[in-house]
């Protein structure tokens, strides 16, 4: 599976964290953003709960690869993630807070811009309200924040 990511880490990269840091483990892709922006040379942006707003920084990025993270109910174990194609997110019907928002995020991007969509999806255990992440989840968020920043040493 992280070979499947380390894929997409080629040209240029925008990383796009979606996360509602009100909702516990929903915050995990908005969290992990906000960990890997100034640690690794790729394009860092944390849209929180609402992608449609860096759309336009996006396109004027032009990446060649865009890898949105985002907690999603994908029926997994907590903390589990999986990468898949943008076409999964919108042909299955997952679970998230922002479920419309990821869908036409990633409609509109492919609509206007020649880019190649991965979602790192993170399995949520609570997202409930409250601001503390499952102790699953913060394992992954680590071991994922450790693999994106070191991966660049390991090429």
């Amino acid at each position: 599976m992280l070979h499947h990511l380390k894929q997409h880490l080629k040209g240029k990269v925008v990383i796009l964290g979606i996360g509602n840091t009100l909702h516990s483990d929903d915050a995990a892709g908005s969290l992990l953003a906000g960990t890997l922006k100034d640690r690794v040379p790729y394009i860092v942006y944390d849209a929180g709960a609402n992608p449609e707003n860096y759309l336009g920084k996006i396109i004027k990025d032009k990446p060649d690869n865009l890898i949105i993270i985002d907690a999603v109910d994908f029926g997994g174990s907590s903390g589990e993630f999986r990468v898949l194609e943008a076409d999964d997110i919108k042909s299955v019907n997952f679970y998230s807070t922002h479920n419309a928002s990821i869908s036409l995020t990633i409609n509109y991007l492919q609509n206007n811009l020649k880019v190649d969509i991965i979602v790192l999806s993170i399995q949520p255990k609570n997202v409930g309200f409250g601001d503390s992440l499952s102790p699953e989840i913060e394992k992954t968020l680590k071991d994922l924040g450790d693999w994106f920043c070191g991966v660049e040493k390991r090429s």
